[in-house]
């Protein structure tokens, strides 16, 4: 910044330079900056934002099973088993008889444009998810192939000792094997 411009902006701001780049970095309309953690001064004081710690959070809703986990927008499934000549459509003429289907995703194989054998599904509530897994459970068919489906979001079980005591013995070298040629 050159003395002219310097004297200027501190007569224009009352500011130090100093002070005024920091000033320039977080105020100036004219650069358009992307990303979090811009603009967090007006968030903070209506309570939101990252500085606030109020973030959003998935109603503890019950599984029934105790397996099923919400995603942010719904309960997500994965049907498997989706003939390969299936489109959108179809799919959807068999899933909204159990309710609302928020969103679909019926992937395609790049090389031969078929349908990859599965979708997933969005369900608003729980009780329309549990019903088209029940469905497919008791032979729902679309185009004369039976679906299957479960949850694609699922809970880890409560009781992880297992997996420790399974990971320790692994890298444990007196459990290990020695190799053929060194015995």
């Amino acid at each position: 910044m050159s003395a002219s411009t310097e004297q200027s902006w501190r007569r224009d701001t009352g500011m130090d330079v100093d002070e005024g780049l920091f000033f320039s970095l977080t105020v100036d309309p004219s650069i358009r900056r992307r990303g979090r953690g811009f603009g967090a001064g007006a968030a903070a004081d209506e309570g939101e934002g990252v500085r606030s710690n109020q973030f959003e959070r998935l109603s503890t809703e019950a599984d029934v099973e105790g397996h099923a986990a919400q995603s942010m927008e719904g309960w997500v499934l994965v049907v498997t088993h989706v003939h390969e000549e299936a489109t959108e459509d179809d799919v959807l003429d068999v899933f909204l008889d159990f309710g609302k289907v928020k969103d679909l995703h019926l992937n395609l194989d790049r090389r031969t444009g078929y349908v990859k054998g599965y979708a997933l599904l969005q369900y608003e509530t729980q009780a329309e998810a549990e019903n088209a897994i029940t469905a497919c459970k008791k032979g729902l068919t679309l185009l004369e192939q039976p679906l299957d489906a479960d949850y694609a979001f699922v809970q880890p079980p409560s009781h992880a000792s297992g997996m420790d005591a399974r990971r320790s013995r692994c890298h444990n070298a007196r459990d290990r094997s020695a190799s053929p040629m060194r015995s």
